[in-house]
């Protein structure tokens, strides 16, 4: 090969290769997004366990009555029940449920029974083409967060983060559910007065992104973190350590999440106190040495995690916070008008 024809070969190898790095790990070029459609009462749902299995037998009572309650209809996964170590079954038995139900015309919604943990074994097993093809409602928190963020980006389709088919619903939860999922209303959330706390005020407007701090962070990067440019970053978790919170938020920032966020979300970290507060910093320092000197309008506790009260957030929908109300507006159509 000739000098000239090997220098520029290489170059043209360089920029291909700087290229591939800046897109490593992230999706740089968003798809379209692909909304699923409404329910109604009679319609029925998939109940899944696609990560962990139940620890409290009651949990499967609890959900039938949820969605008795609703007026849907409930199919289980085939393999709801089974158990595989720490896990609701094998990978080839949970992913044969995600795309069952996906694949399932009976089936309108999917609903998790429970998070745990095992979502991440099963991301490059998806079959992704089948999810775009039949768009649904996909519901699920905690360790469901590697699912949403996997189907968002790889698909666009818009999923929720919010309760668990076993989460004792109250009738905060109910309304919510009715309002988003029945009705297709785009939904307003404001947390109460004396009950959130300002890290920095201000409106940010973008693309709802995140879930559980632990689960999120496990994925980065992978071709499934997403590109949080000009994104709304929410996060929440439990039984972790400030030490550990502190640890995750360094790879938000060394990943180059927090960088590109226009505002930022806090839920609940539910059972995250220190074991010894003398020799620990505190949530409040942690927020404020990543999340204050960003300047983006930021605020801590929304009602978003491991509680009984959640907010169902639409993951990848475009929506306004204003951190001084700490209010949630999502600002789209979320679902298929088809």
């Amino acid at each position: 090969m000739r000098k000239r024809t090997f220098i520029k070969t290489l170059g043209l190898g360089l920029v291909s290769l700087s290229t591939a790095n800046r897109g490593w790990g992230s999706r740089s070029n968003r798809l379209p997004l692909i909304l699923p459609s409404t329910i109604k009462p009679g319609d029925t749902v998939g109940i899944i366990t696609p990560s962990s299995p139940l620890v409290d037998e009651r949990g499967y009572a609890i959900a039938e009555e949820n969605f008795r309650t609703l007026g849907l209809r409930i199919k289980w996964g085939r393999h709801v029940g089974e158990r595989d170590g720490h896990l609701a079954g094998t990978d080839e038995a949970r992913l044969a449920d995600l795309h069952g139900m996906f694949n399932d015309e009976e089936v309108k919604a999917i609903i998790c029974l429970r998070g745990g943990s095992g979502a991440a074994r099963l991301l490059d097993k998806l079959d992704y083409g089948l999810i775009s093809r039949h768009p649904k409602i996909f519901l699920g928190y905690s360790d469901i967060t590697a699912y949403h963020q996997a189907i968002y980006t790889q698909t666009g389709l818009v999923t929720f983060h919010g309760a668990v088919a076993n989460s004792k619903w109250t009738p905060m939860v109910f309304s919510q559910f009715e309002n988003l999922f029945f009705k297709g209303m785009s939904p307003t959330y404001a947390a109460e007065p004396g009950k959130f706390r300002i890290l920095n005020g201000g409106i940010a407007e973008g693309r709802l992104l995140g879930g559980n701090l632990t689960v999120l962070t496990g994925i980065a990067g992978s071709k499934y973190y997403p590109d949080f440019e000009d994104g709304i970053l929410f996060i929440e978790d439990v039984g972790e350590e400030p030490y550990r919170v502190d640890r995750m938020f360094s790879q938000l920032a060394l990943s180059g999440a927090l960088s590109k966020i226009k505002g930022f979300i806090f839920g609940q970290c539910t059972d995250c106190e220190a074991k010894n507060p003398e020799n620990s910093l505190t949530l409040e320092r942690i927020l404020d040495d990543y999340i204050r000197p960003l300047g983006i309008p930021a605020f801590r506790g929304a009602s978003i995690g491991h509680i009984d009260e959640q907010y169902i957030m639409p993951v990848g929908a475009k929506a306004q916070i204003d951190s001084a109300k700490g209010s949630i507006t999502v600002l789209e159509t979320i679902f298929s008008t088809k």
